[in-house]
This record gives C-alpha cells, structure tokens and sequence, in this order.
C-alpha cells in the first residue's frame, strides 16, 4: 500500500479487493483530519479517505451521509479502527467545475464548455436538494463532471431535512457562506442549520469564482485582508454585507444571472433548477 502508515487492514483489504494488487497511492488532499488518497491499481481506481483524531467523526459523518443519500455504488466501503476512520468511493474520473472554467480563466474560448458545466452543477445540486438534502459545503472542486454526469463530492457536512445538523458545521467555506447564516453562526445558535437559500448563495458563489479566479466578496474593496483574519472574524464582516461584491466582469451576461443571487436576501434567492434555467439561456 506504500507510504500509508497505521492504515486500518480492513481498509487495505477493500481497497485492494476494489483496485487490485498491487495499488499505487498518491495524496491527494489534508484537511480537517482526514486524507483522500486516489488508489490505483490493475482494476481500476478509487478514492480513500482516512481520518484520524479530530478527522474520525467528520469521515464518519461522511460515510453514514453517502449510505443515508444512496447514490448508487457511492460508497463501496468504511469502517472505524485502530483509531482511524476511512472509507473507499470510486474515482470519479473527470473535471471539477474549477477545472471546467480554466479555458475562461485564461485566454481560451471556453464559454459554452463553461456553460454546460454550470447548468450541470445547478441540476446536480437541484436534483439533492428534492432528495431532501443539502450538501452544506459547496465549493469549485465538489462537482466532479464525469462521462456519465456529474458527481458532487465532499459530503462531511450534508444534511437531510429533519434530522440533527452536524455539531461541527460552521458554514461550509468561509468565503462562500450565505451572509444570514455566517449572521446565525457568529450569534452563537447551535447546532448550525443549513438552508436550501444558503446552499444556492454558495452554488452561485462557486460559480463566480470558477469564472474569475477570485472570492465573490472583494475583500480589498473593504479594506481586509482575509488572510490576516480568522473564519470568525471574515464571517462577521459577511453578515454585516459591509464587503462589496467583486467588480471583476469578465463575463457580464452570466455574472448578471448571479450577482442578484449574491447581493439578495435568502427569501429572494432562486432555488438551484431555477438558477439552472436562467444559466441555459445565456449565450456561450
């Protein structure tokens, strides 16, 4: 299994049943506690999530969230020992909407590819959110475009209407929370309830960045410097909606589907098939 140390057996064992022998590694991310390696081998290739310390209960969550939505061969396998929690998804192999919008981003005519990968990532979330669920944590590297759609990924902090929000949630990416919950946050409420108008702000949110490189808030507009700041003290300013909206317009007809989005209040906000439709008729 290379360089994976402590890694539970069970885990080697689905991960190997799932791949082949032998399997490469490769690191993909660190965060929160919790590794994703793609592991790839003779049959193929997947995704393996291991956490430990305070990455168990959040790769946990995760794991209990994929059983729970059912998305078909999701989640081909998890466990919990050695005092790590891991668990085996398949590689969706293909772009992220960050990668999608790369040919916009630089001096590429890229906009109906662009196009089609937003009203893609729309429909997906629109599809979760009739599901009853919210994903909670969208941002440019969760939907992954694949040959056979799109794939969101990243479901720590999903939730399903009716049930307890995740104790540990705090608005998904800072930079990309709805002001009213970033408002909700910092007032101290728990557990912290996610929205289907908060999921649309950061879908939008995602899709502004993807198209200009940049957060949707400009930051320097205000005078802050985020990186000086803690998640706390950004979503302060966010609730306050003392940032002012990025001006960068390299693409004013789809910015101006977003920027209402963006600046509205939550009970104005369309819902995500709603925001798909008004995408689709933009020219490329």
């Amino acid at each position: 299994m290379g360089e994976f140390p402590d890694f539970p057996t069970a885990a080697v064992v689905a991960t190997e049943a799932a791949c082949g022998i032998p399997v490469e590694l490769k690191e993909i991310s660190y965060r929160r506690g919790a590794a994703v390696w793609k592991a790839t081998g003779p049959e193929g290739a997947v995704a393996v999530k291991a956490g430990d310390g305070d990455g168990v209960a959040v790769t946990q969550r995760e794991a209990a969230v994929l059983k729970a939505i059912g998305w078909p061969g999701c989640l081909l396998a998890s466990g919990g020992d050695e005092g790590v929690a891991w668990l085996v998804t398949p590689w969706f192999a293909g772009p992220s909407t960050w990668h999608a919008f790369a040919p916009v981003r630089g001096t590429a005519d890229g906009k109906a590819g662009a196009l089609v990968a937003s009203v893609d990532l729309c429909r997906a979330v629109a599809a979760l959110h009739s599901s009853g669920w919210i994903h909670a944590d969208l941002q440019p590297s969760h939907g992954i475009h694949t040959d056979h759609g799109i794939r969101l990924i990243d479901c720590s902090w999903s939730w399903r209407t009716g049930t307890e929000p995740a104790a540990g949630f705090r608005g998904g990416l800072t930079h990309l929370v709805a002001p009213e919950l970033a408002a909700s946050i910092e007032a101290g409420r728990r557990p912290v309830t996610p929205s289907l108008a908060a999921d649309v702000y950061a879908l939008a949110g995602t899709l502004w960045t993807c198209l200009t490189g940049r957060w949707p808030l400009d930051y320097a507009a205000a005078g802050i410097e985020p990186d000086q700041l803690t998640p706390a003290e950004i979503r302060v300013r966010i609730a306050s909606r003392c940032v002012p909206l990025d001006t960068a317009a390299p693409w004013p007809a789809f910015q101006d589907i977003l920027r209402p989005v963006l600046l509205g209040r939550a009970n104005d906000r369309p819902t995500a098939a709603e925001l798909a439709e008004s995408l689709a008729k933009v020219a490329g």
